[in-house]
């Protein structure tokens, strides 16, 4: 065995039996589908609604993290409730692209859930197959881990710049390829009915803009995919794990998205986070790697690494609140002076 194949001589190491991995698949298919039962019927989301079903999928991940603490013991809890907050934070960032595209192209409020949802649906089955290459490529790879850091530092390099130019806050929907590709090969209809992807228009089938945001949010699916499972692989790695805490941050995005709708647009600093984050997991992937070459370089503990994300969280949410009082001020007065 050569110095440089330390990784393709091992397995990943995985609390997840088979038994496990059926009842959290059905599991996340049950809620799933318990999702798409509550939207069957658009209607505009309350925030009472909103904050009801947030609580639950808050709830639900930390009571099995919990669990996976109290049955594996703390190094997996901990790389657990790690690379969870992880995708969590990454999901904000997805809503906020998210809500980008609703406003682009003009959803009415009662269908933007359904909008999410298949969004969502869509991100789990591209995070379960990102998440499947990821792991065969720890077990066969040599350089897999520096891959995977190459990858995040590479993403945080190209969100520091975007949030420094104003880019990350541009949706132009007519140079999506995407919706590019759908106009070319179907026409699309002005006007929204209802979650219809499609209708009878003169005699042939046509698309409505609802299918148009659906497949240009799963388009964004596919760019959250490629760094958000090298991420939380830079957490633990253990495929189940993984595959658990994106699971879990993303069913509740849909009601999650409706509670902090109004603040989304007030965290402003939050590329900067999330960039200073995915660099910190890249920089600890890299020391990882070449850990096993050259076993006298560090390595950064994933206790540390929470500390690290709850630090740099904390803090681009209250610089974000900081610069963004005064619009936060205008707001209520215009809301006062309507009452």
């Amino acid at each position: 065995m050569t110095e440089l194949s330390y990784l393709s001589a091992t397995e990943l190491s995985s609390v997840g039996t088979p038994t496990l991995w059926a009842v959290t698949i059905a599991g996340v298919l049950a809620l799933l589908v318990l999702d798409f039962l509550v939207t069957r019927k658009p209607h505009e989301v309350s925030l009472k609604e909103a904050l009801g079903w947030s609580a639950f999928y808050i709830a639900l991940p930390l009571a099995f993290g919990a669990w996976v603490w109290g049955r594996y013991g703390s190094e997996q809890g901990v790389q657990y409730l790690t690379g969870y907050l992880v995708e969590k934070s990454l999901s904000v960032d997805n809503l906020f692209v998210f809500m980008l595209l609703l406003a682009a192209f003009a959803v009415p409020a009662v269908l933007a859930q359904r909008v999410l949802l298949y969004g969502i649906a869509g991100a789990l089955v591209l995070r379960a197959i990102f998440i499947a290459l990821g792991a065969a490529a720890l077990q066969s790879l040599d350089f897999a881990f520096l891959l995977f850091a190459l990858i995040l530092i590479a993403t945080a390099v190209k969100l520091l710049r975007d949030a420094v130019t104003g880019h990350e806050q541009e949706v132009d929907i007519d140079k999506m390829r995407s919706v590019r590709l759908l106009r070319r090969v179907m026409p699309v209809v002005d006007g929204y009915h209802g979650p219809k992807m499609t209708i009878q228009r003169d005699g042939r089938r046509a698309l409505t803009p609802f299918a148009l945001v659906v497949v240009a949010v799963l388009a964004t699916d596919v760019v959250f995919a490629v760094d958000s499972v090298p991420a939380v692989y830079g957490i633990t790695e253990d495929p189940y794990l993984v595959f658990a805490t994106n699971a879990f941050a993303l069913l509740g995005l849909r009601a999650l998205y409706f509670v902090l709708h109004a603040a989304l647009s007030r965290l402003v600093h939050l590329s900067y986070g999330l960039a200073a984050i995915l660099a910190f997991i890249g920089l600890k992937l890299g020391l990882h790697w070449a850990h096993g070459i050259w076993p006298g370089v560090p390595q950064i503990p994933t206790l540390a690494s929470l500390g690290v994300i709850i630090g740099v969280l904390v803090i681009v949410t209250l610089t974000s609140l900081r610069a963004t009082r005064d619009r936060a001020s205008g707001e209520r007065q215009v809301v006062a002076e309507r009452r």
